[in-house]
């Protein structure tokens, strides 16, 4: 894709997603511990489905939260998109720059922002929680809060997510899990707790 082509496809993204999204009506459930503890400065780690980002993303567009994007040609697309949504952009994934990732996000977590990881992203397979965010939490003593998000009326793509799009007009529903401790005392330990980590995220009514 040339310079140009990328531009204009991001560019029109933002503006379809915008434009999609404002029909949205947006109803949030089990939001009421988060929102404390965040109103009282506690940062916290974002972990969802890669297949919800999209209503994700706008549900928490202008806020500043630090989000792992994929380094692929796909991601950078995603991530200039969320750059214009008010995120900032952490390069890399389970598969490409998960390193740098890591250590990205834990200097956002350290610089006082939220994070956002999307698990079993960029590829998957869906729904199986890679270690990234767990090991994040344990070195900087953030919590995880498990989100998920579903729609009455939605296209899927025919991607490995299956990836969430809502219709216009669509409701929306955002769901939050409990704030989830990774208490271990090492990076080994922490991604051994990933099946629990798993199990809180899906238990959390989404899409």
């Amino acid at each position: 894709m040339s310079e140009t082509r990328f531009r204009w496809t991001v560019r029109a993204g933002v503006t379809l997603i915008r434009l999609l999204a404002m029909t949205w009506r947006m109803r949030v459930v089990n939001y009421e511990e988060a929102r404390a503890a965040r109103a009282a400065g506690q940062r916290v780690i974002f972990t969802l489905w890669h297949g919800e980002l999209l209503p994700l993303l706008w549900h928490h567009r202008k806020e500043g939260v630090a989000v792992v994007i994929s380094e692929h040609r796909d991601g950078e697309i995603i991530a200039q998109i969320a750059e214009r949504l008010g995120y900032t952009t952490v390069r890399g994934s389970s598969s490409r720059g998960g390193g740098r990732a890591l250590i990205g996000l834990i200097r956002a977590l350290q610089e006082g922002r939220d994070g956002a990881v999307t698990p079993d992203g960029p590829r998957g397979p869906a729904h199986v929680f890679a270690a990234g965010a767990a090991i994040a939490s344990q070195r900087t003593g953030v919590p995880l809060l498990p989100i998920r998000a579903s729609a009455t009326r939605a296209w899927r793509l025919k991607s490995w997510d299956r990836f969430l799009v809502p219709k216009p007009f669509a409701t929306v529903r955002v769901t939050y899990g409990p704030l989830t401790a990774v208490d271990a005392a090492t990076p080994r330990e922490a991604a051994e707790q990933a099946p629990r980590l798993q199990a809180v995220l899906d238990a959390v009514p989404g899409s």
